[in-house]
């Protein structure tokens, strides 16, 4: 990770701990999937639990469900009557997933979709108010795409890993999805150094959506 050990350590030792259910995931989550980097873990669940809370959002999307550490913690913040479409392309990560949502008391709110999420997104409508990208890092210019004519009018999108462990400085892919996000007239951006960074994304008011990027050049 880009943050130190010992600073990420103090960070989450000052971060509202989560309850007993998520630290029994995470700790199957570890012992029993590959890739357990991939959890999203106590800093960041809260943190989009929070922006989901903050934004009284009622249409979450995630793309990237993992074993549900990161849609349990949504799911806490969601308003009245609120829901959230996961997708996962793996079944075995579905399945721990589903049995941990089961076990929180989401099922009702959560929906988990297994398969491509190219495909998946193509089937579902939105409008999305909240939207976390944590999946196939060659994917994102696509998911993004997808995603942003199907916003609310207040809808945020959070793109996980866009720091990608400091390779975004010599020219990783995550770098071209941040330049992709950074030269989009539709939008404004925020590149937080949270954990392995996360981007975070709103559309422009629709008077400024045409307007040529604040950092661009002028035309020649």
């Amino acid at each position: 990770m880009i943050i130190r050990d010992d600073i990420e350590r103090y960070a989450a030792e000052h971060t509202t701990p989560h309850d007993a259910l998520l630290a029994e995931l995470a700790e199957e989550t570890r012992a029993t999937l590959e890739c357990p980097q991939m959890l999203t873990g106590p800093i960041e669940g809260r943190l989009l639990g929070f922006l989901v809370w903050s934004l009284r959002a009622q249409n979450v999307l995630e793309i990237g469900t993992y074993s549900g550490y990161s849609a349990i913690s949504m799911a806490a913040g969601l308003a009245e009557g609120g829901r959230i479409d996961t997708l996962e392309l793996s079944e075995q990560h579905a399945e721990v997933a589903r049995r941990y949502i089961e076990r929180a008391a989401f099922a009702d709110r959560i929906t988990v979709h297994v398969g491509p999420a190219g495909e998946t997104l193509e089937r579902l409508d939105g409008p999305w108010d909240f939207v976390f990208i944590d999946a196939d890092k060659e994917g994102y210019v696509g998911y993004y795409e997808a995603v942003v004519p199907k916003l609310s009018d207040h809808a945020v999108i959070a793109a996980d890993n866009t720091l990608r462990n400091g390779r975004v400085l010599e020219g990783d892919l995550m770098h071209d999805f941040n330049e992709h996000v950074l030269n989009d007239p539709r939008v404004e951006s925020v590149l937080l150094t949270v954990r392995d960074g996360v981007t975070l994304i709103r559309r422009r008011p629709l008077t400024q959506r045409g307007a040529r990027p604040l950092h661009a050049a002028p035309a020649e």
